[in-house]
């Protein structure tokens, strides 16, 4: 894990929600929320760059390191079916997300704590609604094409967000361990608490280290308000040490509401900073602090006032 500095006790951000960023803010059509099709013009790749830089310059305002997660989120066999990739296209491009992100910490490395390259992988269902449960084999098998194309870059680590079961997440360590690459699971939860399959989070957290050996570097939440989690927390318990990592939503929706939503609810930012601050009160652990649906720069510019600047 030596390439993981973000695993001492120092805050390192990350970016924000990029998809929801650029649909609402730029214009886009990401099909599928796919930010990985940018790849595959320059005028595309310039705006992927843009994105990066401008919440890098957060960190360096703020004297920390940064996690940059790679814009495939939805770069799976599945999803890259659906929009018309080939197995080769679906890893090239895999790669070439990666290169991008090389590429730019050579830029970074001025003026910015140390900078750790993450490949960003997805759940194979619905983000909100896992509507047909793998098995950990499967999900193994599901993910292993993916995993490996990272393994075979400059990436840190592999990142998967929004996963909604143990299983899946179990699926994803068992690959990554085979692929000889650090991996970091981020669940997504209900307003409850809960994970979409109506377990808890303390739970899947211990089923998960349990059946992989504790193979995972840590865990996050993503796509869920602080709210959400922090009465989570407050319950205590060993598992929630192996927490170290938040990207939170703006709004307090539900998965269900902002689904059905047609506008953008990009809540208070300075709020979220403060409630980013409480979170971490109660747990100090949490140091690797980026944004997801409906935030933007402006938010994590407030996590930063909140976590570092003002000494939280």
């Amino acid at each position: 894990m030596d390439s993981l500095p973000q695993l001492a006790d120092e805050v390192f951000l990350t970016d924000s929600g990029l998809e929801t960023d650029l649909i609402f803010h730029y214009g886009y059509d990401l099909p599928y929320f796919a930010a990985f099709v940018l790849l595959e013009d320059e005028s595309g790749r310039t705006r992927l760059r843009q994105y990066y830089r401008e919440h890098a310059a957060i960190a360096r305002e703020a004297g920390v390191g940064f996690v940059l997660e790679s814009p495939t989120w939805r770069a799976s066999p599945d999803w890259g079916e659906r929009l018309g990739y080939s197995p080769e296209r679906l890893a090239d491009v895999n790669r070439r997300a990666i290169d991008l992100l090389v590429d730019l910490r050579s830029e970074l490395q001025d003026g910015v704590g140390p900078v750790v390259v993450s490949g960003c992988i997805g759940p194979r269902g619905d983000g909100y609604r896992p509507a047909e449960l793998m098995t950990e084999e499967d999900a193994q098998r599901y993910h292993s094409n993916q995993i490996t194309t990272f393994a075979g870059t400059d990436a840190d680590l592999v990142t998967a967000m929004t996963i909604t079961y143990a299983a899946e997440a179990i699926g994803v360590f068992r690959a990554a361990e085979e692929a000889g690459i650090p991996a970091v699971i981020s669940f997504t939860v209900e307003t409850d608490g809960r994970l979409p399959d109506g377990s808890s989070l303390s739970d899947a957290i211990v089923a998960v280290d349990r059946a992989t050996d504790g193979y995972p570097a840590y865990y996050m939440v993503n796509c869920a308000h602080p709210t959400h989690v922090a009465a989570v927390l407050d319950a205590g318990g060993d598992w929630v040490l192996r927490l170290r990592g938040l990207r939170a939503n703006a709004s307090r929706r539900s998965h269900a509401e902002l689904d059905e939503a047609a506008d953008l609810d990009d809540g208070d930012p300075q709020e979220l900073g403060r409630e980013y601050r409480e979170l971490r009160a109660a747990a100090p652990q949490l140091t690797v602090l980026g944004g997801c649906c409906g935030t933007d720069r402006r938010h994590v510019e407030q996590i930063a006032a909140a976590c570092v600047t003002a000494g939280g």
